[in-house]
């Protein structure tokens, strides 16, 4: 077939994976998260229903201050995103750096809007609430998951051919590859060894429609330019979703450009490559 063909052939065949119910929330890390923090969420439930909150808030810290170095969780941000907003003094805070006084916690409270929610008791329990909290942020996870399930696709094809491979490489371990990629340090999903030769993997999935996948293309274009002028080595990218249907033009450049890319559904070609390799 003509290389066309070849990418009409692709192009037609891209998917939208499968997946469980289990995709949507991770509930196990969720209730990780809510046991690492429950007790002082509990002693913070004091707080709820008063009325005079610098007092609550006073007798509060008197008794335990650590208890509201959790009360970023109340605003859905983690202490490790580094979270940051305008205080009254006119300085840029840490949101984590407001339960340091009484003074910064009331700011934090009133500032933020619990004040509300905590005197008229919308909130009857701050376990429940996080809980409910987190399970909202672990929507973002849902990318990392997607990518993952598309991941354990293509291992199970690779092991039922019998084709043995290395997850989750640094680049910066291969010194030729970290010299042509620079301060573009890359972790490929699959490194594949051939005699005289090894493919380096990347796979992603994107079953979504944004402006962030008219631009990935052009990315690995750029990586397999580089990659695939070292004597061997080869790039591989393995990708899918029915995110790419309305970035045809861009994944046609890049099929074009990238002699080794595939989905799901092409990914034979690759393996039937690999295996023919091997005999070599």
């Amino acid at each position: 077939m003509t290389q066309k063909e070849n990418f009409s052939v692709f192009f037609d065949n891209i998917t939208e994976i499968k997946i469980g119910l289990n995709y949507y929330t991770d509930f196990k890390k969720v209730m990780n998260n809510i046991k690492t923090i429950s007790l002082r969420l509990t002693q913070l439930n004091y707080l709820v229903g008063q009325k005079d909150m610098r007092k609550a808030v006073e007798e509060l810290w008197e008794e335990n201050p650590k208890a509201f170095s959790v009360m970023g969780i109340l605003v859905a941000v983690r202490k490790k995103q580094n979270k940051k907003a305008w205080g009254r003094d006119g300085s840029e805070r840490l949101v984590y750096n407001y339960f340091d006084s009484v003074d910064h916690i009331m700011e934090f409270i009133e500032d933020s809007g619990l004040l509300t929610i905590l005197q008229d008791e919308h909130i009857k329990n701050l376990v429940d609430y996080v809980f409910g909290v987190e399970t909202g942020l672990d929507t973002h996870g849902r990318k990392n998951r997607i990518g993952e399930i598309m991941a354990s696709r293509i291992a199970q094809q690779f092991d039922e051919a019998n084709i043995s491979y290395e997850r989750e490489v640094q680049s910066k371990i291969f010194p030729a590859i970290k010299s042509v990629l620079g301060k573009d340090s890359k972790r490929f999903d699959f490194v594949i060894s051939c005699p005289g030769k090894k493919y380096l993997v990347e796979v992603n999935y994107y079953g979504t429609q944004g402006s962030k996948v008219t631009e990935i293309p052009r990315s690995y274009m750029d990586v397999a330019k580089k990659i695939n002028i070292v004597e061997g080595f080869e790039f591989v990218w393995i990708t899918d979703g029915i995110g790419w249907k309305k970035a045809k033009e861009q994944l046609n450049e890049a099929y074009d450009e990238i002699p080794n890319v595939y989905n799901l559904s092409t990914l034979q070609g690759f393996i039937n490559k690999i295996l023919q390799n091997a005999k070599n």
